[in-house]
């Protein structure tokens, strides 16, 4: 259907299609994803619905609503589910083969998260190029309140220094601006970028950046995913059962749903 397709856009639609063959069963409640390979999730679902699957989902982002709507796919609001959705199919900035990922790039990590602790389970989906051995070249993603946003960045840089990054310079804590003007989120917040090179310990990170006041949500996603999708360009998709899904912020009742979902 798609022609014409740059060698990573054909790696992330082959993922995409890979994850409505596993997922978009007939009546399910799906989680859609936002950003570039979430993207072509949701045109993938589109063909199915087109066919005349029945589906209903839940976007973590205003352009992924867009774009599921101008596909007919069937949409609700997370407020109005009477229980978890069965999947959320999302894809990662970067992922590792704990299945912990850096997301954000987008500026929708807020919803994202939501929708994904929402769920059941949360299936991630990539190209190969965003598999890495260790979290962090990405730049990670803060979503911080308007207010007083500079006193929550001098926060943010005193608590690297305090995990152990002492290279992360106050000007390597900046707010994401885009043609001149800072980003905001579909929340209304701003978003800071962290370049931390490498990683060291994913969970205390996680948890400790949102003790910080001002701090709505960070990027690094955790103990969430249940497995991962990755794609080639040739269109060889592997399905990878993370080696780890361990985190202090994952709610007990969904650790539980994590372990009775696993086989679906």
């Amino acid at each position: 259907m798609y022609e014409n397709l740059s060698p990573q856009d054909a790696a992330k639609y082959a993922a995409g299609k890979q994850a409505v063959r596993m997922y978009a069963k007939e009546g399910a409640h799906l989680g859609l994803g936002s950003g570039t390979t979430s993207g072509w999730f949701v045109r993938a679902l589109g063909e199915e619905v087109a066919r005349g699957l029945r589906v209903t989902g839940v976007p973590t982002s205003t352009s992924t609503r867009d774009l599921a709507l101008s596909l007919g796919i069937p949409l609700m609001d997370v407020n109005d589910l009477e229980a978890p959705l069965d999947v959320t199919v999302d894809g990662p900035d970067e992922v590792d083969r704990d299945g912990d990922m850096i997301k954000g790039g987008g500026a929708c990590l807020l919803w994202e998260r939501l929708v994904a602790e929402a769920s059941g389970k949360m299936v991630c989906i990539a190209d190969e190029s965003k598999l890495v051995e260790h979290l962090g070249n990405f730049p990670l993603p803060i979503e911080v309140v308007m207010f007083g946003w500079e006193a929550t960045r001098r926060s943010v840089v005193a608590l690297l220094s305090d995990l152990g990054y002492r290279d992360v310079k106050t000007i390597d804590v900046v707010r994401r601006v885009r043609d001149g003007v800072p980003v905001v989120t579909d929340s209304g917040n701003y978003i800071l970028d962290v370049r931390l090179g490498r990683i060291t310990d994913k969970g205390l990170l996680d948890t400790n950046l949102n003790w910080i006041a001002g701090v709505v949500e960070n990027g690094l996603f955790t103990g969430i995913a249940s497995e991962l999708i990755v794609a080639a360009p040739d269109g060889k998709v592997r399905v990878i059962e993370p080696r780890a899904r361990n985190s202090p912020r994952i709610p007990s009742w969904r650790s539980k749903a994590i372990g009775a979902t696993d086989g679906m």
